[in-house]
């Protein structure tokens, strides 16, 4: 397979194209993930229901029991995807790890402190908190854009 980049700022959107002879399954895996990426509605379970969600509406994804769940105003979903799945669908803009088992809805934080030991704590704007492990502080830091101090 041959890779092609062509950047230049001119560009106002970006566009993908694939040439190829025939459409087998590595082309069809590039392209699925490519639409995945594009997702704009999740599916989370409760109880007997599937309810559409929307990652605009999710404050936080989180692990508990070998599941990922999302929590929205409305309840407690439970999704099929993992964790790494939605950290490569979600927006980067908007979404950030804050540790193994957590990604956060930046636009659901409310207020973070920092703790002795070199973690965060976060609020969520629905009074819920997690822990931001030191591994992602720098991150959660650098996407609240709170590095001012640091100049080049």
């Amino acid at each position: 397979m041959k890779i092609s980049l062509d950047i230049d700022s001119e560009y106002e959107q970006t566009k993908v194209t694939i040439h190829c002879k025939e459409l087998d399954e590595n082309v069809q895996e590039i392209v699925s993930f490519l639409k995945g990426r594009e997702n704009e509605f999740l599916v989370g379970r409760n109880g007997d229901m599937q309810h559409i969600l929307k990652p605009s509406a999710i404050h936080y994804f989180h692990t508990e029991e070998e599941s990922v769940i999302a929590v929205t105003a409305e309840g407690s979903f439970k999704l099929k995807e993992k964790l790494y799945e939605l950290e490569r669908m979600l927006p980067g803009s908007r979404f950030v790890r804050l540790s193994k088992s957590v990604i956060a809805n930046l636009h659901e934080l409310s207020r973070f402190e920092a703790s002795f030991n070199g973690t965060l704590c976060v609020y969520f704007k629905s009074g819920a908190k997690e822990y931001v492990s030191r591994h992602y502080v720098s991150q959660i830091k650098e996407a609240l854009n709170v590095t001012r101090g640091k100049r080049a």
